[in-house]
């Protein structure tokens, strides 16, 4: 026995050592990996004189080995080029790891306004289409900046890239609008296209869960600093929903932006005053006009040039950006059919596509593993490669729409998008809760919206800075709630494969004069299935799951025109249109497909008065009335269906 326990001593010891130098090995290849950037590369830092003047800040990121010369890959973007100073890096540098392992020069520029750089920071700044001698908008400062680094920086091949995610998408966009002639690949990732429409909007119904988002937009800045010059407003809850039914109308939030002395003509000391630019721009321009319409960058897609190849890239499940991606795809396509133009659409969240997790998962819906990797290393890199590095032919070996179906978990290829095979088909929301593909009458189904109760968007009790997970949840919750209306087939015998946008046609009535309609597509899942996904929320089982595969608001005033509102005539049936971005879902045999329909969303969107007002940032708790909503069954959803 004292034999054996020695043994086992022994063999413990062996183990003790192994592990120990194997986390030793680890730790130094960890520590290797932090300093990769520092090891490999020198850092510059330098002021771009753009035409009008102004000196912007860029950090110029270059290999050590200058033996061979190295295209140049930018990204402008809003968010910092920190760290700054002599001698401090980034840990990771570039698009992705393989990029910036192999050897490229990276290069890192803050925008016009925004922290190191000069001048006037505008928020999704206008396009200007004929500049005059001196003007600059951010296409100007992109060729501007694109100049002066193919004539300054050394060992540079004289091609450009340029790539970002989310804001620093759009910069990505805007950057192949009236492009430089070193500009040779663009690489628009999760792009705002539309504030309209992305991130702060949805069909002109505010995002109120980016409420705390808003200042880091909106304060006032006109010198460089290195240092945090905003601030987030303290909710001081961990319960978002209470928190803004508690503070009712959307007026009530204005003491929550008043950094900096913008409007003079209200009193300093007024509580009331509005300070952060951006919310000032929300609050004073609730409708799509000339504002709004300025900022998008959509309908100026006309001006790529075919010498510049795009890959646009988004997440099917982006709860932030997927118009953009989508809107920019498509925009250049139909603008400008003989450009090299591709599109990547896997399933991710906001920007999940540049994350190094092996496992892909969004929220507690999983996908599988590597996913995101395999992006990088085989689309990605070969991208940026063959434009930069190799003969830069429209020939690529990638595909023009590489696209991952959410339901079968497996990536598709396709010569177009949406797919040359797909077709219209209808189904209608029948009596009895009901999904059919038969039209039954024109019966009337009601329910109580309560604007004192509205439908949460999520069942998580939670403060969040911007909502991600949402966008896969589980929708059991509201299902089983009187104010949300459900719809859904038998159990299909064979899959059904979604590919392409949504039209939901809705035939709906009120009691009052104004409400938002907001439509859901469900995945719901076998019962007999069993979870795959460890961290799936303890509460919560694949059985009989209620994915959330796509969903989209429209705020009813704007069902005519996005500029022109107007109300609803009481009781009276009308007809409101919600276009939902597209999908690519296989509801597969043995599942059911179903739709949700309601009028609040709380508080992913703000709450509607439901009483029509001109400006509801502007609306007192007097208009905010509980009304009865009709849905009538000749209603129907319009889906594209491959075949």
């Amino acid at each position: 026995m004292k034999k054996v326990l020695n043994l086992f001593v022994v063999a413990s010891l062996i183990l003790s050592c192994t592990t120990a130098k194997n986390n030793e090995e680890e730790n130094k290849a960890v520590e290797k990996q932090d300093t990769f950037v520092e090891d490999n590369y020198t850092k510059k830092e330098v002021k771009i004189t753009m035409r009008d003047g102004v000196k912007l800040h860029a950090t110029i990121y270059a290999p050590k080995d200058t033996t061979k010369t190295y295209p140049i890959l930018l990204q402008r973007t809003p968010y910092s080029c920190a760290p700054y100073g002599e001698g401090k890096f980034r840990k990771r540098i570039g698009p992705n790891p393989n990029l910036m392992k192999e050897g490229n020069i990276i290069v890192y520029e803050d925008v016009r306004g925004r922290w190191m750089s000069e001048g006037v920071y505008d928020n999704m700044r206008a396009y200007i289409p004929n500049k005059k001698e001196k003007e600059s908008d951010e296409t100007t400062d992109t060729y501007d900046t694109i100049d002066w680094l193919v004539k300054n920086v050394k060992n540079n091949n004289g091609k450009v890239g340029t790539w970002g995610i989310s804001y620093p998408g759009h910069y990505a966009t805007v950057s192949a609008i009236d492009a430089h002639p070193a500009l040779k690949a663009a690489s628009p990732q999760a792009c705002i296209g539309d504030f309209f429409f992305d991130d702060f909007h949805h069909n002109g119904a505010f995002l109120l869960s980016y409420f705390r988002a808003i200042s880091l937009f909106g304060t006032y800045k006109d010198q460089p600093t290195d240092s945090v010059w905003y601030s987030y407003p303290k909710m001081n809850t961990q319960d978002q929903y209470q928190f803004f039914l508690d503070k009712g109308p959307l007026k009530n939030l204005n003491e929550y932006f008043q950094y900096d002395k913008l409007d003079t003509k209200v009193a300093a000391n007024d509580k009331n005053r509005i300070d952060d630019f951006f919310w000032k721009e929300i609050v004073e321009h609730p409708n799509y006009d000339s504002v709004w319409q300025s900022k998008g960058i959509i309908q100026h897609l006309n001006k790529v040039p075919p010498t510049v190849a795009t890959m646009v890239v988004g997440g099917w499940f982006d709860a932030e950006d997927l118009y953009g991606p989508l809107e920019t795809y498509k925009g250049i396509e139909k603008n400008q059919p003989n450009n090299y133009n591709t599109m990547v659409f896997g399933p991710w969240d906001h920007g999940g596509w540049s994350r190094s997790k092996v496992k892909n998962k969004v929220g507690n819906y999983y996908f599988g593993d590597s996913i995101s990797l395999n992006f990088q290393k085989d689309i990605e890199t070969k991208f940026f490669n063959h434009f930069l590095k190799g003969d830069g032919s429209k020939n690529s070996g990638l595909p023009e729409a590489y696209v991952f179906d959410t339901g079968k978990k497996e990536w598709k290829s396709y010569e177009a998008w949406p797919p040359k095979n797909i077709q219209k088909e209808s189904f209608y929301l029948g009596e009895n809760q009901e999904l059919t593909s038969a039209k039954a009458g024109s019966t009337k189904i009601q329910f109580i919206s309560d604007v004192k109760r509205p439908v949460p968007y999520s069942e998580d009790i939670k403060t969040v800075f911007t909502p991600r997970k949402y966008m896969t949840d589980d929708q059991r919750f509201a299902a089983r709630r009187p104010d949300v209306l459900v719809f859904e087939t038998d159990v299909l015998t064979e899959d059904l494969t979604l590919a392409g946008d949504i039209l939901a046609k809705l035939k709906v009535a009120t009691t009052g004069t104004a409400a938002d309609w907001i439509v859901k597509v469900v995945d719901v899942h076998p019962s007999d299935l069993k979870n795959d996904n460890e961290d799936m929320q303890t509460h919560l089982k694949l059985s009989n799951y209620h994915m959330m595969v796509r969903s989209e608001v429209m705020r009813g005033r704007f069902r005519n025109s996005f500029s022109k509102p107007e109300p609803f005539s009481p009781n009276k049936k009308t007809d409101v249109n919600i276009t939902l971005q597209d999908v690519f879902h296989t509801f597969k045999k043995g599942h059911k497909l179903q739709i949700q329909v309601q009028s609040t969303w709380f508080p992913l969107i703000d709450l509607n008065p439901q009483t029509y007002v001109d400006n509801i940032y502007k609306a007192e708790a007097k208009d905010f009335k509980t009304q009865t909503h009709t849905v009538f069954t000749d209603s129907s959803i319009e889906f594209s269906v491959l075949r």
